[in-house]
C-alpha cells in the first residue's frame, strides 16, 4: 500500500456513468469513504476473468455507508467497438450494480483523460482512496482477494486525522 499522500487523488474525468441514479460519483462528493476504483477494458481477459467478477463481489460483500465501489472503463485499444452502448450490454450480462464511469476520450490521444491522468500502465487497474481523498493503492494486473481485503479493511479501520499502521 502506498504511504498517505497530502494530495487528493486526481478526479475520475467520465464522459457518461452507468448505474448511478441521479447523483453522479465524484471522488469528491465521496470524500469520507473508502473508495476502490476499478479500472478495465471490457475486452481485456484479465479484466473479465478476475478483476470484474472481484469488484463484483467486493460491491456485494461491503455494503457500507464508508464505503463505495466504482468502475472505471477505461477505453485506450479497440475504440469502435467498446462504446458506451457495447458497455451497457456489458454491465447488464455480468449483473454490474455499481457505478461504472465512461473514461473521457482526449482528442488525438488513445488514452483517455483519467487513465492518463494516474499513469495507468493499462487494464486492469485497480486503485483504492482514502476517506480525506488520498491515493493509498495503485496497482496495475489482478490484486489477490485477500492482500485486497487487507488493504479496504486497514483504510476502513482508520479515522480522519488518524492513521492505522497496517505493518503491525
Amino acid at each position: 500500500m502506498l504511504p498517505p499522500s497530502p494530495d487528493l487523488a486526481p478526479e475520475l474525468d467520465v464522459s457518461q456513468w452507468l448505474n448511478a441514479g441521479p447523483q453522479l460519483p465524484s471522488l469528491a462528493a465521496l470524500r469520507g469513504k473508502v473508495v476502490l476504483v476499478h479500472a478495465f477494458q471490457m475486452l481485456c481477459p484479465g479484466c473479465v476473468l478476475h478483476t470484474v467478477p472481484q469488484a463484483q463481489r467486493i460491491h456485494a460483500a461491503l455494503r457500507r455507508d464508508d464505503f463505495a465501489v466504482l468502475g472505471l472503463h477505461c477505453v485506450f485499444e479497440h475504440h469502435a467497438v467498446m462504446s458506451p452502448a457495447a458497455l451497457e450490454v456489458f454491465a447488464a450480462e455480468f449483473r454490474l450494480g455499481f457505478p461504472i464511469g465512461v473514461d473521457r476520450q482526449r482528442p488525438g490521444s488513445p488514452l483517455p483523460a483519467t487513465m492518463a491522468a494516474y499513469a495507468m500502465q493499462g487494464t486492469p487497474t485497480t486503485l483504492l482512496v482514502d476517506r480525506e481523498g488520498r491515493l493509498r493503492l495503485h496497482e496495475f494486473g489482478a490484486v489477490d482477494d485477500l492482500a485486497l481485503g487487507v488493504q479496504i479493511g486497514t483504510l476502513l479501520a482508520e479515522r480522519p486525522g488518524t492513521r492505522v499502521d497496517s505493518r503491525a
